[in-house]
């Protein structure tokens, strides 16, 4: 994931190594064989087995400087049978048996530590042997001559090209987020199991085919144009996408490098993957019961409390069970909405970070977190960033973060002043982190009208009157759970936010929430098509019909549902199964 941002989290490193722990955006991972272990079981898991070296037991090091997700890559290593320990010197690279580079970070940022400590030179070198290497998303693009991202800045120069963004002009949505098909070129060994099938991608650069570097290519995936998803030249891999995000196909890549001989205990069913797949959501609203626990709960226009005598809070669940159970049924992806998290102290949520990285441990699709991140300032008097906070989240094993009420107040300021201050939550994370790794969700309810001149903002004609016969409607934002009512309508914001740098849109409906009479399709069509980045479409889901729905009459790159899958009303393969009849890709 490019657009990382160098950035000190000294307060929340983990790495032991004080020289790279500070200074590197982006994490190298050594693989180190040792001989003479007892052969470790097979991991059974959805449609395809994994088995673990039988030959050897492995340790792999890692280099972790603090920021992006590199839990994941920890988590799906661990989950195929290996060890990690953290790299300290530039020799260890040269030492290495197998070499992993998870790019998380900036090519710029990435190129000028790697530089300064020496690593530039002995990749370099590493790979020029003919050394086992594996690099994951930046971990590819740093080998080519130069990027165009904040630059252009210079890469390590094995592979002729330039990095340059995706074009959002021709109608195709930047970043480039979701599940998409590989083109294989030629035999690559670690895309063997792939077949046709999708693999997760997220980014907004990428590097392109050319007749100086078609030896390199392994696969391309088209995305406007075809781009680069993989190269390989003789031991040397590397892949734009995200196999530690690719459920189990993304495991076999991982398990195909770490362990060359073995073999998957089963091979994947055959895929239809062609193209970007429209996406199907999991959300878990995670707060504290009444009792101290935290349940996933579900509300009815975002009332949680059931309307019983006791009134308790609404009870669905356990996040962790629930989480890897829908990943078990195929969700694309699976969103946490912490509703009543960080009030008070966000990084003393310890149980929401504790279902991150216990949920991260066995669900191999991106995840996403939402509720309260913001800037505060403690009993104690500390203060702390809306950065801090989503640093804590990220490294607890997010893949991106969901920002609601602050966005809009950044977005109120931003239309008022048209000034970029730097300082709102929104533009600090995704200047550090990437637009593609922040989500702002929109919570706006629908206010009819009778004339569209009634209002300052965007209107619209409603497909359905009022209650009064209204013709139009706008769509007003709220904050606090949707308590409070603000003065900016829901297209006036989602143009604001992508401005300021979101990534994608979560767009909710309070007056279809918990309904399930579908998607507001009004709604989404006006924002899908206002804006250039994706927008999950929320809240109404009751039937697979309304899926087919929103994808065909919208230009949404995904739906959203909550309800409907707690309480095993629509199961998320039936929705996957009436999308293949209406002939809508999606995440096999």
């Amino acid at each position: 994931m490019e657009g990382v941002r160098y950035a000190s989290f000294t307060s929340f490193a983990t790495t032991k190594s004080s020289s790279f722990s500070a200074l590197s955006p982006s994490s190298i991972i050594i693989l180190r064989q040792k001989p003479h272990k007892k052969a470790l079981k097979s991991i059974s898991h959805r449609n395809l087995v994994i088995s673990a070296s039988s030959a050897s037991n492995s340790v792999v090091t890692l280099l972790d400087y603090g920021a992006g997700n590199v839990r994941s890559v920890r988590n799906a290593i661990r989950y195929l049978g290996f060890e990690i320990e953290d790299v300290r010197t530039p020799k260890d690279i040269l030492n290495a048996e197998r070499l992993i580079f998870p790019g998380v970070g900036a090519f710029a940022s990435a190129m000028d530590v790697l530089t300064k400590t020496g690593m530039a030179e002995a990749l370099c070198t590493y790979i020029k042997n003919d050394r086992p290497f594996l690099g994951i998303c930046l971990g590819l693009q740093l080998l080519f001559e130069s990027s165009e991202e904040n630059g252009p800045v210079n890469g390590l120069g094995l592979i002729p090209s330039v990095v340059g963004r995706f074009n959002s002009s021709n109608g195709f949505r930047v970043p480039h987020i979701g599940w998409n098909a590989l083109q294989v070129a030629k035999d690559s060994e670690i895309l063997d199991d792939i077949g046709d099938h999708h693999v997760y991608f997220v980014h907004s650069y990428r590097a392109m085919p050319s007749d100086d570097n078609k030896e390199w290519v392994s696969s391309t995936c088209n995305y406007g144009d075809d781009f680069i998803a993989s190269i390989r030249r003789g031991n040397a891999h590397a892949v734009q996408f995200h196999p530690e995000k690719s459920g189990d196909v993304g495991l076999s890549v991982l398990r195909r490098f770490l362990n060359p001989k073995s073999q998957g205990t089963k091979k994947p069913t055959q895929g239809k993957a062609s193209k970007l797949a429209k996406r199907v959501i999991a959300c878990l609203d995670v707060r504290t019961n009444d009792k101290g626990d935290l349940v996933v709960t579900k509300g009815d226009q975002y009332d949680v409390r059931e309307h019983t005598k006791e009134n308790e809070v609404r009870n669905l669940g356990k996040p962790v069970e629930l989480a890897g159970q829908y990943y078990k049924d195929g969700a694309d992806e699976v969103s946490f909405l912490n509703i009543t998290g960080f009030r008070d102290f966000p990084l003393g949520d310890l149980p929401m970070l504790e279902v991150l990285r216990h949920t991260s441990e066995n669900v191999f699709v991106p995840l996403t977190v939402g509720g309260g991140i913001r800037d505060f300032t403690d009993a104690n008097g500390r203060h702390y960033s809306s950065l801090e906070v989503a640093s804590e989240y990220f490294r607890s094993g997010a893949d991106k973060i969901s920002i609601g009420s602050d966005a809009v107040y950044a977005g109120e300021e931003y239309i008022k002043t048209k000034v970029k201050t730097g300082n709102s939550s929104l533009e600090q994370i995704s200047r550090v982190y990437g637009n593609q790794a922040v989500v702002v969700s929109i919570d706006p309810r629908r206010v009819y009208l009778k004339s569209p001149n009634d209002v300052q903002f965007k209107t619209i004609s409603v497909t359905k009157p009022g209650p009064s016969g209204e013709e139009y409607a706008w769509y007003q934002c709220t904050v606090n759970g949707g308590r409070e009512g603000r003065p900016i309508g829901a297209y006036e914001l989602a143009k604001a936010v992508e401005e300021l740098g979101a990534g994608e849109i979560l767009l909710n409906c309070i007056d279809c929430d918990g309904q399930g009479k579908g998607f507001d399709i009004d709604l989404i069509k006006l924002i899908s098509d206002a804006v250039s980045i994706p927008v999950i479409a929320s809240s109404g889901a009751g039937a697979v019909e309304h899926f087919s729905e929103v994808f065909v009459k919208t230009n949404a790159s995904a739906a959203l549902a909550a309800g409907i899958f707690h309480r095993k009303e629509v199961p998320i393969q039936s929705v996957k199964g009436h999308l293949l009849e209406e002939g809508i890709e999606f995440w096999e």
